[in-house]
């Protein structure tokens, strides 16, 4: 059988990796032929395993529009394939083979909803993209989702039967070298490992400290994997840090084991409230990190039945606060 993987966004962080996942598993599958069309990722041809890289579509939306519209349908055809998987949270047109698609973005989903002039990308993928997705939820064979809520909310905008879900969680190839352990120390560590994205939703965090402050509670400090120049956002949030001394250290990207480091030895603050899966939720998890996180439904799934979590509403500083104030005091949730 001829299988087309298609994933032309992929280029970093968990869309490659579910992308990388699928490559390992048509290595391994020498009974199937498996075509993978990619742009800029650097995946090698093998036996069974076919690459066709497309650049060019990363130089605008419109390129990957006519890329969309007009030559994925064409590639399939061409090679004559039984079945498509896209990785891309949309069906490629007009073809008639079995579609499975992998559906990872949760921004049509969200509770939050963002306004034009609040965040024009994300109102973007909420009211144009969204409804792209939702039309190719209706006409895949099958949708593959990471989560639950995923799966329920994807039936309650579209309509679609339960039947035609399959819930995958994301791979997690990982060995605990060191479990949490809180150290001998006068200031306890708080730990969050995220993009500056919007969503990612640093400014709580930055307005809880500042409550903290007028508390006179200042015996801990904040990791940001951040380098404070990422966005506007963020520079703002990084000039109120510096400017008001609060204890917030912006130490840059870090590779996994600098991660995995940390969670033995701080409390994961996870205020982001637009997620698929939150795969850090699962690693502090397997670590037996503390956790606050927000009160969000892939939150409450990621961790359900884990004893050392608390929930806070990402919209309230307060509340964070409060809670990172609790945990000072126990010295560990």
């Amino acid at each position: 059988m001829k299988i087309m993987v298609f994933d032309v966004p992929a280029e970093s962080g968990g869309a490659l990796t579910v992308l990388n996942q699928y490559y390992d598993t048509a290595l391994k599958d020498i009974n199937n032929e498996w075509f993978f069309v990619i742009s800029t990722p650097q995946l090698k041809e093998y036996g069974n395993v076919k690459v066709l890289r497309y650049p060019w579509i990363k130089k605008s939306w419109f390129h990957r529009l006519f890329f969309d519209r007009f030559v994925a349908s064409k590639l399939a055809r061409k090679y004559n394939v039984d079945e498509v998987l896209s990785l891309q949270n949309v069906v490629v047109p007009r073809i008639k083979v079995k579609q499975t698609l992998y559906l990872h973005q949760s921004l049509p989903f969200a509770e939050k909803r963002y306004k034009l002039n609040e965040n024009f990308k994300f109102w973007v993928y909420q009211n144009v993209i969204g409804k792209l997705i939702f039309k190719s939820i209706k006409q895949a064979d099958k949708v593959i989702v990471q989560t639950k809520w995923i799966r329920d909310a994807a039936i309650k905008k579209t309509g679609v039967k339960k039947e035609k879900f399959i819930v995958k969680h994301p791979k997690l190839n990982l060995t605990v070298k060191k479990i949490y352990s809180m150290e001998e120390k006068d200031s306890k560590l708080f730990f969050y490992p995220a993009s500056g994205m919007d969503y990612k939703n640093h400014r709580i965090i930055v307005g809880a400290c500042k409550k903290l402050m007028h508390e006179g509670i200042n015996n801990y400090n904040i990791i940001f994997t951040l380098e404070g120049n990422e966005n506007e956002e963020i520079k703002k949030l990084y000039e109120i840090s510096k400017h008001n001394n609060f204890p917030i250290q912006f130490v840059g990207s870090l590779n996994i084991n600098e991660v995995y480091e940390y969670y033995s030895k701080s409390t994961l603050v996870f205020p982001s409230y637009i997620e698929t899966f939150g795969l850090p939720l699962l690693e502090a998890r397997r670590h037996n990190t503390p956790i606050l996180a927000s009160d969000c439904a892939f939150s409450h799934e990621v961790l359900d039945g884990y004893n050392r979590v608390e929930f806070f509403d990402p919209f309230d500083e307060t509340d964070l606060s409060l809670k990172m104030q609790n945990s000072l005091k126990m010295n560990v949730i």
